[in-house]
């Protein structure tokens, strides 16, 4: 096979100088995006792509390929015009349609959508945070399921990164644990071309990077010329000689490279060349051939990767043929575990609560429902940001995920919200494991960029969220969410989950991991709560009737989550007595309520009951569309308070007595009209 040394030196600049012509060319057509990191770091994408990297385009989704992330999202034409290039299922129309309405190649990259892209990016910081997610996976992968005469997991991870990511939290948090976990497969290239939207970085940014990196624990290198494919290849290669730290390597790079004018200024990055400039830039780079076609030499010399990437994974294939016949139960737990499918017996071990057993904080019942479900699914890891005791998510007989201990299911984040997200993200997308994390509720904002991506993008992750209200007490307001349920049921995709005692909690935790397609947030309270008489397969409805009107049809209805569940039964015991007929409603999940039929959703809710109040110790926002123009709302749009739990419940009115008068003025609402 050709090797780069042999390579005539004239072919390899033209294969550069084609991502940036495509670039160019996508660009003007589309009069808008970002061409100065695409022709400044093009042949980075070469070097990647062409040589460095293993896939192979007729499988985008082969298991054992490398993976990419363009951190840099901005510069989504580099990747796009690499795909192409390469050979992948994006056409020369596609790139014609760069950040049009329904084309493959969407101004940043979207996973999912277009072939070969494998995570969203454009927020700057995730995609690194996320790719360090995707290298955890396959170290602990590889860890589990390699054997000393049979290797099977072992790929790496690369990403292109900008001065933008450098600048992020995000990065900086998911960077430190990598070097602390000794991610020996994932590499880093940092496209140093010190420009930012507003202008040269060093109007904010003046640190030292590759210092920085190197405290991190990460391998670093420097390479002052972007423009040297031998020097980079060089450094590739030398950082995947590095097993036991991740490696980052500085490029120094122009933005906007061949622009005779715009080359290495702030107007090239986030604005199209212009029509005089674009044909100066190519006169300039010495393109000679029309605008959104590539030379055949060219499109000759990167097809080749289809050959090799059908070679790499072939090679592949009978190393797993041959794991397969040497250790068939490993090779099937593998293989399910790649679908998403369940073990059969995942729930077998379930617990569940009778109403006289002792009042259980729904954070505990997660705990136990976590452990019963761990033994039987294998690929479920995760941890919490410094808060396991709190957020009881740690795994009995489990040990922690270290350096050098790849294999441990138990991740300890540190107080890393953010990273600890957008790893999760990684985790999921890389596929073979389902990955949850934890923390506060209320720090829900801390990771909400991340979590927002996972909605996005629809990965497989659990959100594991404790000390859900005002309930908890102490901590004060500081610690109190109160608008952040609401705000994360605005989230497509998301399922919020808040049930109302363990019995729901444990089919809450079985509707977060049967889902495939999209993201799961389950809301815990630090107090305990009474243990329901909750019906089988209830939450998967997202609402139901708990308990319903004695002796006759109910005149108004209780709806509850939570732990207002418990305050909505009680009220409906004092209306009771009072010659109110009322019904109970748990609704611990607003998305799933919504998805079923209407049918069912009036069942639940009869149209024709028109009294009704909302019990939640949260944002009133968003109630109305339970409640309707004659209903009350028991809620909370105000901070709450540093007290013990139960006195600021009571003292902001989340009471039986309130929930019974908040029932009658909606009664008399309606007998009124």
């Amino acid at each position: 096979m050709t090797t780069f040394s042999s390579l005539d030196s004239t072919l390899v600049q033209r294969s550069v100088n084609a991502i940036r012509a495509l670039t160019i060319d996508a660009t003007q057509a589309s009069g808008d995006g970002h061409p100065g990191m695409p022709m400044g770091a093009a042949a980075i994408g070469y070097a990647l792509y062409r040589h460095a990297m293993r896939f192979d385009p007729a499988d985008p989704h082969w298991w054992d390929r490398d993976r990419y992330v363009q951190s840099a999202g901005h510069g989504s034409m580099l990747q796009y015009a690499l795909l192409h290039l390469t050979g992948f299922d994006v056409s020369m129309d596609d790139l014609r349609g760069y950040r049009q309405f329904e084309s493959a190649t969407p101004g940043h990259p979207e996973v999912k959508h277009t072939p070969g892209v494998e995570t969203t990016t454009g927020p700057l910081g995730q995609g690194l945070a996320t790719a360090v997610g995707m290298a955890i996976a396959e170290a602990h992968l590889a860890a589990r399921f390699n054997r000393p005469d049979h290797k099977v997991v072992d790929h790496h991870t690369f990403v292109i990164a900008s001065d933008g990511d450098m600048m992020e939290g995000v990065a900086s948090e998911a960077s430190s644990l990598a070097g602390h976990l000794g991610l020996g497969k994932l590499i880093v290239l940092y496209d140093d071309n010190r420009i930012t939207i507003d202008g040269p970085t060093d109007l904010a940014f003046s640190e030292d990077v590759l210092g920085r990196y190197d405290a991190y624990g990460w391998h670093v290198q420097r390479i002052e010329d972007g423009n040297d494919v031998a020097e980079l290849l060089a450094a590739i290669d030398e950082a995947r000689g590095v097993g036991d730290r991740p490696s980052f390597i500085a490029v120094r790079t122009t933005i906007g490279y061949g622009s005779p004018n715009l080359a290495g200024t702030a107007k090239v990055h986030g604005s199209v060349l212009g029509e005089e400039e674009a044909e100066a830039t190519k006169r300039a780079l010495e393109v000679d051939w029309p605008s959104f076609t590539v030379p055949d030499d060219v499109l000759t010399h990167y097809r080749e990767q289809r050959e090799r990437g059908a070679k790499a994974r072939a090679a592949w294939t009978e190393r797993w043929r041959a794991y397969q016949q040497a250790y068939p139960q490993l090779a099937a737990e593998f293989e399910r575990a790649q679908r998403f499918e369940l073990p059969e017996d995942v729930f077998a071990d379930l617990p569940r609560w009778g109403t006289s057993d002792k009042p259980l904080a729904t954070r505990a019942a997660s705990g136990k429902v976590l452990n019963a479900i761990a033994p039987r699914m294998p690929e479920l890891i995760g941890g919490s940001a410094d808060l396991a005791g709190s957020n009881v998510t740690d795994l009995e007989g489990e040990a922690s995920m270290r350096a050098g201990a790849l294999d441990g299911r138990i991740m300890h984040f540190g107080v890393r919200e953010h990273a600890m997200a957008a790893i999760g993200n990684g985790i999921a997308l890389h596929c073979g494991l389902r990955p949850f994390v934890a923390t506060f509720l209320v720090f829900a904002d801390y990771l909400r960029p991340a979590l927002r991506l996972a909605a996005l993008m629809r990965t497989g992750l659990t959100f594991v969220f404790t000390h859900d209200s005002i309930g908890l007490g102490g901590d004060g307001p500081t610690h109190q969410p109160i608008e952040t349920l609401m705000s994360l049921r605005a989230l497509p995709n998301l399922v919020v989950l808040r049930p109302a005692d363990a019995n729901e909690t444990a089919q809450a935790w079985q509707v977060a991991l049967e889902r495939t397609d999209g993201p799961t947030a389950l809301a815990l309270t630090r107090q305990s709560v009474p243990n329901l008489d909750v019906p089988d397969a209830v939450v998967a409805r997202g609402g139901y009737v708990l308990a319903d009107a004695d002796g006759g049809d109910a005149e108004v209805l209780l709806i509850g989550t939570g732990s207002e569940v418990s305050v909505c039964l009680a009220a409906r015991e004092r209306l009771a007595e009072l010659g109110v007929p009322a019904r109970v409603v748990s609704l611990p999940s607003f998305e799933l309520f919504r998805a079923q039929d209407e049918a069912y959703q009036h069942s639940v809710l009869p149209p024709g009951v028109r009294a009704r109040v909302a019990v939640e110790a949260g944002a009133t926002l968003g109630w109305e569309r339970f409640v309707g123009d004659h209903g009350e709302i028991v809620g909370l749009d105000h901070f709450g308070a540093s007290a013990p739990g139960n006195v600021v419940l009571r003292e902001y009115g989340f009471t039986p007595e309130r929930v019974v008068e908040a029932a009658r003025a909606s009664l008399a609402r309606v007998r009124a009209r």
